[in-house]
């Protein structure tokens, strides 16, 4: 079940361009989901700068981003469970930003089930009438006590 809590708040904001930046994070979803590096790659800028959980603290252009992703992909023994809950949408001219909780499962090769919740802020540019991701951050709450990642909350 997906949850969406879109909203376009800022001057300049169409509902067309709110469906677009919609259909945009829609499409990213599905192509983690398959495992479908083209698809998802599609969607990035050449300059994409990617904030994820595993170092280093950055990705820097698309192919080091498509890297990244063909080794978390190959790590799916299954397609990858994605749910999206609390998604807001913000757009203003031919900027975007979205914010959302983007939930993970399945199984990994080793066999290890998982199930989590990560954040994620997706920053998005329009040029020649197509939106596209330039910048993504993914993280992960941890543990004050313990520094490790917190992988059983749920919102």
């Amino acid at each position: 079940m997906t949850i969406d809590h879109s909203r376009a708040e800022v001057t300049g904001a169409t509902a067309s361009d709110q469906s677009e930046v919609k259909a945009l994070l829609d499409s990213w979803s599905e192509a983690y989901r398959i495992k479908d590096i083209d698809r998802l790659m599609s969607l990035y800028a050449p300059d994409i700068t990617y904030f994820d959980v595993v170092p280093p603290l950055q990705y820097s252009g698309s192919d080091a981003v498509r890297r990244n992703f063909l080794r978390w992909f190959d790590s799916w023994q299954s397609s990858i469970g994605v749910e999206i809950r609390d998604r807001s949408i913000l757009v203003s001219g031919d900027i975007a930003f979205a914010y959302l909780l983007h939930r993970t499962s399945g199984t990994l090769k080793n066999g290890r089930e998982v199930d989590y919740w990560v954040r994620a802020t997706i920053c998005c540019q329009q040029s020649n009438q197509q939106w596209l991701i330039t910048h993504e951050h993914i993280s992960l709450p941890v543990n004050p006590g313990s520094w490790s990642a917190a992988l059983d909350l749920v919102p």
